[in-house]
């Protein structure tokens, strides 16, 4: 059995118990997740976040199962990794690689956890739109977060394998990704709106599923005269997972900018869809003071599309790993702290 399926098999493991410590034990009835308690939610897979840079970087090296330089200059080339390796000290360059490594994991996972915010707003209008009450949303979102781990899973690695066999394809990559920015930046003031009689995946439930008219506490499935029919709450979640992936479009490619190891694109990604859901519950009455991170968010974008575009030149220039998290981290600094120094005219009105 290769280290790959040992280490990402483990991983699985890891998150599956975590999920079922959530739904089983901490939120084993509905009810409506305090302020404090997605605080402590979101410090807690923040922390995780954080143990698992730790352990790649002391022990990344395990993934691939490096011993040699032979093996290591492979994985080097195979991942087109930014790094220079220095040819008669193995454990030197192992340490370099271990470091990018690690780097390229919180790079990855700052990118998706801030691009999982714009994810947040439309979530909003989503449970608005549809009357859901709000005992019902972590019920809904843990559900919607399962599902998105499995298309995360298979669209990093169906990208992984494009980029490996076709090179070109980063840049198309980049130039989706500087589009998607500048019409963020363009309709940033644009009053989203969702209709849940004519959405696209409501018409398509109807057509797919029998479905039962009204609510029924959170059950997704009722049976009624020996036929089960599915329930509002159920098309809901199917909204839901439309909506992530609509967003992983974007964010999957973006992450794929900061690093070429699918494993660590895989990793980064989870760790930050694990972590929506308590962000969802923290900014949730907040989220409309961020008025300047679509605008920050749609630089980040064309910055990555940029990166990508470019990547062959920055590389030549010595543009490494760490200069992309400066960046990143500043302009979400910048959007954030623009927010709040100058808020919108009718929140300071009703101070």
């Amino acid at each position: 059995m290769s280290n790959e399926v040992i280490y990402f098999g483990s991983f699985l493991v890891f998150i599956a118990a975590m999920l079922s410590l959530d739904l089983g034990v901490f939120n084993k009835k509905d009810h409506v997740v305090s302020l404090k308690e997605a605080l402590i939610m979101s410090i807690i897979w923040v922390s995780l976040a954080l143990g698992f840079y730790a352990v790649i970087y002391f022990k990344g090296d395990l993934l691939h199962g490096i011993t040699d330089m032979a093996r290591l200059q492979e994985v080097v080339l195979a991942h087109k990794h930014n790094i220079k390796l220095i040819p008669d000290n193995f454990e030197a360059s192992l340490e370099i690689y271990r470091h990018n490594l690690s780097l390229e994991f919180i790079t990855g996972y700052v990118v998706e956890y801030a691009l999982s915010v714009d994810n947040i707003f439309v979530i909003v209008l989503v449970f608005t739109a549809f009357g859901v009450e709000k005992i019902y949303y972590h019920r809904v979102l843990f559900w919607g977060i399962l599902g998105a781990v499995i298309m995360r899973f298979l669209f990093i690695f169906i990208g992984a394998t494009l980029i490996t066999k076709f090179g070109w394809i980063l840049y198309v990559f980049g130039g989706f990704l500087v589009y998607t920015g500048v019409m963020m930046f363009i309709n940033r003031d644009h009053d989203e709106e969702i209709d849940p009689q004519n959405h696209k995946v409501v018409r398509w439930a109807q057509h797919v599923f029998s479905v039962w008219p009204h609510y029924e506490g959170n059950k997704f499935f009722v049976k009624r005269d020996a036929k089960t029919l599915v329930t509002p709450l159920f098309i809901v979640l199917l909204v839901i997972e439309f909506t992530d992936l609509i967003f992983a479009v974007d964010s999957i490619p973006a992450i794929f900018a900061v690093t070429k190891d699918p494993y660590i694109v895989f990793f980064s990604n989870i760790f930050a869809i694990l972590g929506l859901r308590s962000m969802f519950f923290l900014l949730v009455n907040i989220i409309h003071k961020f008025h300047y991170l679509k605008v920050g968010l749609s630089v980040l974008l064309v910055f990555i599309g940029v990166k990508m575009l470019a990547h062959s030149y920055l590389e030549k220039i010595g543009f490494q790993t760490s200069h992309s998290l400066i960046i990143i981290l500043l302009i979400l600094t910048v959007s954030v702290v623009a927010s709040l120094m100058f808020p919108k005219r009718h929140d300071v009105e009703k101070k």
